[in-house]
């Protein structure tokens, strides 16, 4: 997840908008360091779940790079009241979808997808059974890159 975010950090520029959606441990605010390694900012990446949105400026005079998890926002307009510069930053919302399309006309949507369990028929007689999965950091993951609208 690193190594994509470090070639997607390459690639943003300023007015960029990620919209990162998967499940919790799906490696969004791993992909996110990546990012902030891709863009030369200064770090450390860590999740902003509780300060809502993180600015870290570029060591290298390029793009810096805002990140916020919208996890807990209720609606838009909270993310506006941020007041995030959104020109001139590479801004990356992690659970934003349905609030951070609101940042810009266009944006690009990554999504993570990975395996977390089951339930589904456990033998031949019909029974279901409930199968879990270990979340572990070298499962595989799927990842859809979309641009939007």
């Amino acid at each position: 997840m690193e190594e994509l975010g470090r070639r997607i950090g390459r690639a943003l520029e300023p007015g960029d908008v990620v919209v990162l959606t998967g499940p919790l441990g799906a490696g969004k605010t791993t992909l996110t360091r990546g990012i902030g390694e891709g863009l030369g900012i200064r770090g450390p990446v860590q999740s902003p779940t509780f300060v809502i949105a993180r600015t870290h400026p570029s060591l290298v005079g390029g793009t810096p790079l805002v990140h916020v998890d919208a996890y807990r926002l209720g609606a838009a307009v909270e993310l506006d009241d941020l007041d995030i510069d959104v020109a001139h930053s590479a801004v990356i919302v992690e659970w934003g979808r349905g609030v951070a399309e609101y940042l810009a006309d266009a944006w690009w949507e990554i999504e993570i997808s990975r395996q977390t369990g089951g339930r589904g028929v456990d033998n031949a007689c019909g029974e279901i059974a409930v199968h879990t999965v270990e979340l572990d950091a070298d499962a595989p993951r799927t990842v859809t890159i979309s641009r939007r609208p």
